[in-house]
């Protein structure tokens, strides 16, 4: 278990045979895992966790980590977007611009956590490559760097790009990386394609030096079997349609999907073969009223008929959630099924998260 700390391309697209193989049809409303992680994710080391503002993606993106800590491997965390969300969902004071120990996991694992902030990763840029540490704290304040940014927008996801690049290859004096796997809370499927491919334009700009061998690091990188974008969605029409587009998106820029992770699935109250029929809204109030008064329930009739509606309107969600496991089925892709926390997200959820994506394999 974990114990937390406060802070004092390969090519390959298909990893599994569909998610609705071997599932009965009585287990297709379970909202249990429904493909589990594959050989070939476990070999990755960089996963990025992407999805629809709203859906999770930064508490799955903490949960991820936390689990791949609990399998006795160095993870860090990182954040690119500026909203201190890790450090939100941690409970902690908002990171800094340096890694820093969050969890511990069972094994000897352990979770650091990283901010990176695009005007720090530029000032180490220019000490790493160009020795203008100096030079560096004077066009800060000077405004220059935001200007830099801001005259070229792709120029801040390079650096943070770059930055990750550097934590996933750093080694010790051994050879040995540092990390085991770096989990990144990436920008949302709307913008995280462009925020993953945006180095592949730098290297058509930058034909030598520097900036293109750290560029076409990044892209070898991004685009290898080392990487995997995960996809968190919910069983609802728009995160699914947004999942999909996103899949389509990551093939044509020949970047890899990992998993898709469906968040805050929830429990059915009915048996699968009574889902269509209620749908319909034949749901018999006569019956109810007699299995009732079978079992000593007595109960007016407007209570009855509200039983009645709410089993129609339960019905209905299962069936559209069923045809949502249907599309999220036409990536081909894994497909783990994670549970709404009842009580809120908070901590204590983000390891119960972390303990449901460990039992469905990662490692």
């Amino acid at each position: 278990m974990f114990v937390h700390h406060k802070p004092a391309n390969t090519g390959c697209r298909r990893h599994t045979t569909g998610p609705r193989a071997g599932t009965t049809a009585a287990g297709l409303y379970s909202g249990h895992i429904m493909a589990g992680w594959t050989e070939e994710l476990a070999r990755a080391r960089l996963h990025f966790v992407t999805g629809k503002g709203g859906t999770g993606k930064t508490t799955l993106a903490a949960a991820l980590g936390l689990a791949l800590a609990d399998e006795g491997k160095r993870v860090l965390l990182v954040e690119v977007e500026g909203r201190q969300g890790i450090a939100q969902a941690f409970d902690t004071a908002p990171l800094p611009y340096a890694e820093q120990r969050i969890a511990a996991g069972a094994g000897g694992g352990e979770l650091r956590a990283l901010h990176i902030d695009a005007e720090a990763a530029l000032l180490e840029y220019f000490e790493m490559f160009y020795n203008l540490g100096f030079a560096g704290r004077t066009l800060r304040r000077m405004g220059a760097i935001e200007f830099a940014t801001t005259l070229a927008p792709g120029l801040r996801d390079v650096l943070i790009t770059g930055k990750i690049k550097e934590c996933v290859g750093r080694t010790d004096a051994h050879g040995k990386h540092i990390y085991d796997a770096v989990v990144v809370d990436s920008p949302p499927t709307g913008r995280v394609v462009k925020f993953l491919d945006v180095t592949r334009a730098v290297t058509d700009l930058a034909k030598t030096g520097p900036i293109r061998s750290q560029a076409d690091g990044v892209v070898r990188l991004l685009h290898s079997g080392q990487t995997a974008v995960h996809l968190v969605t919910m069983l609802e029409e728009m995160p699914v349609r947004e999942t999909m587009e996103a899949v389509a998106e990551l093939d044509g820029a020949e970047l890899r999907p990992g998993a898709v992770l469906v968040n805050r699935v929830r429990p059915p109250r009915l048996p699968a073969e009574h889902v269509a029929t209620a749908a319909e809204g034949r749901v018999d109030a006569a019956r109810i009223r007699d299995d009732l008064a079978a079992a000593g329930v007595e109960l007016p009739d407007a209570t009855i008929d509200g039983l009645a509606a709410e089993t129609v309107q339960h019905a209905i969600r299962l069936d559209a959630e069923q045809r949502a496991r249907d599309q999220l089925a036409e990536t081909d892709l894994p497909i783990l099924e994670l549970p709404e926390s009842t009580g809120g997200v908070d901590v204590t959820a983000l390891y119960e998260l972390a303990e449901s994506l460990t039992e469905s394999g990662v490692s």
